[in-house]
């Protein structure tokens, strides 16, 4: 997938004037995060089945290259073949060479997003394959030439009004008659469209929310039963998942399917959870007849090395960005790449480098929400804070913006010279801003004052008051 994130700035300033946009992120915030928080209470268990999970993937990504030998044994046991691809390119390459050996035309996919991190829609079509999503949600961005808002709900920005709108023009067999104002109808009439092509498909591709090293199986989660039928149809299924994704065992997986759709939708369980091991056998009524494994890491083992390593324990819930303030306010969209909100932020320079991504650490109040609701505890304020520093140490900040630091560092480790300015400043603020108590424009706080009001200081500090306090006995 092509990056924007270089242009943050300004994809965040077109989010927040897109009045649509803005409408639906509302819903977003306010279903998500209510279902959430009523599956959280339903299940008292769910504090410790987060915590057994983030042992689980700890201890998985710590002994990663022994299970990863273990999951190949099983993988090939089975009659899977196992593809390790370095880069994206190479993945790419691979699932390209795997659709050419079985002179493929057609390809229906699941939704992946590895399959986006790594280009592989455009790759195949290029290469001239007609590759069809098939989940719904993917299916109307990919209508709509656009890359996935959300890792849950790819197309959560869009109406429904607008959906009908690209079904009526894509959709040329669609009588110009019929209702579609109701969303059962749109379903309806996807689902129509997509039959067929499921039938007729020569190449089926899914991703994994996991793979089990003990059985050399893959594991989606879907609501929609459309990965079941792309990887049970097609002649072959490729799976397109990364390192990270590794677990060890059966209950391992069981562990954390309990706490992903809790998660991420507030569902107990979601409609299908489908495990696969290896293609079709003698006794069994459908599967395919070949199935494929290509493994990427794409600089998941550097990451793994590094400070940054406990953001591969992400299960791609989006819990985090569906409770963060920022993506509340601006989508994903605006974070200009794969993953957005504040695992987004983690990721995204792992991957592309800071030179391309410093802004997207910056865009968080390091409020802790999204450590709050992480399942697998991941320290994301901490971590954003880290890439902060390495921009600052790096040079990467305007020569305004360091030497304000600069000059705050100097007064905020001298005590008493931080209590003569803000002696000085806080009183001063108080009667710039009079009785309305807030600033609607500030010098050098436009950035907040631009879209909100910045409510002015009382006028005393904290020590001032202390100070009196002990003084008039008090205290």
């Amino acid at each position: 997938m092509k990056s924007t994130a270089g242009s943050f700035k300004e994809n965040a300033q077109d989010a927040l004037k897109n009045q649509r946009l803005q409408k639906s992120l509302k819903v977003l915030g306010r279903g998500f995060v209510e279902k959430r928080a009523k599956a959280r209470a339903a299940l008292p268990e769910f504090d410790e089945l987060c915590q057994q999970g983030q042992a689980i993937k700890t201890h998985t990504l710590k002994h990663l290259d022994l299970y990863l030998e273990v999951y190949e044994k099983q993988l090939v046991a089975s009659g899977g073949h196992l593809h390790l691809a370095h880069t994206a390119a190479d993945a790419c390459e691979q699932i390209l060479q795997i659709c050419r050996d079985k002179n493929a035309r057609l390809i229906t996919k699941g939704k992946s997003m590895v399959a986006e991190e790594i280009g592989l829609n455009d790759h195949l079509e290029e290469a001239g394959l007609r590759v069809l999503e098939t989940d719904l949600g993917e299916y109307i961005i990919q209508l709509r030439n656009e890359p996935p808002s959300h890792i849950v709900a790819p197309a959560v920005h869009v109406g429904a009004d607008q959906v009908e709108a690209d079904f009526r023009r894509v959709h040329k067999e669609l009588p110009a008659g019929r209702d579609l104002s109701d969303p059962a109808a749109l379903v309806f009439e996807a689902r129509n469209m997509l039959r067929s092509e499921f039938i007729n498909a020569d190449i089926g591709i899914t991703g994994a929310n996991f793979l089990i090293a003990q059985t050399g199986s893959s594991v989606i989660v879907t609501n929609e039963g459309n990965g079941d039928l792309t990887q049970s149809l097609a002649p072959v299924h490729i799976v397109i998942t990364s390192i990270d994704k590794l677990v060890p065992t059966l209950n391992d997986t069981s562990t954390l399917v309990r706490v992903l759709a809790r998660s991420a939708t507030g569902q107990s369980i979601t409609t299908y959870t489908t495990f696969s091991t290896g293609p079709r056998r003698s006794q069994d009524l459908d599967g395919p007849q070949e199935y494929h494994v290509v493994l990427l890491d794409n600089g998941r083992t550097e990451q793994l090395a590094g400070e940054f390593s406990e953001a591969l324990r992400c299960i791609r819930c989006g819990a985090c960005m569906n409770h963060c303030p920022v993506y509340q306010s601006i989508g994903g969209h605006a974070y200009g790449w794969v993953y957005p909100g504040p695992i987004g932020a983690v990721l995204t320079p792992s991957f592309l480098g800071l030179d391309e991504a410093a802004d997207l650490p910056n865009a968080s109040s390091l409020c802790g929400r999204c450590e709050q609701v992480c399942p697998m505890g991941i320290k994301l304020p901490d971590l954003m804070r880290k890439w902060r520093e390495k921009h600052h140490q790096g040079g990467g900040l305007p020569v305004l913006v360091r030497s304000s630091l600069t000059a705050w560092v100097i007064v905020a480790k001298r005590p008493r010279l931080y209590q003569f300015m803000t002696g000085i400043v806080m009183p001063l603020l108080a009667k710039l801003a009079g009785c309305k108590r807030n600033f609607r424009w500030l010098p050098l706080a436009t950035g907040w004052t631009n879209s909100r009001d910045l409510p002015a200081p009382s006028g005393k500090t904290f020590m001032s008051l202390l100070k009196k306090h002990q003084r008039e006995g008090r205290l």
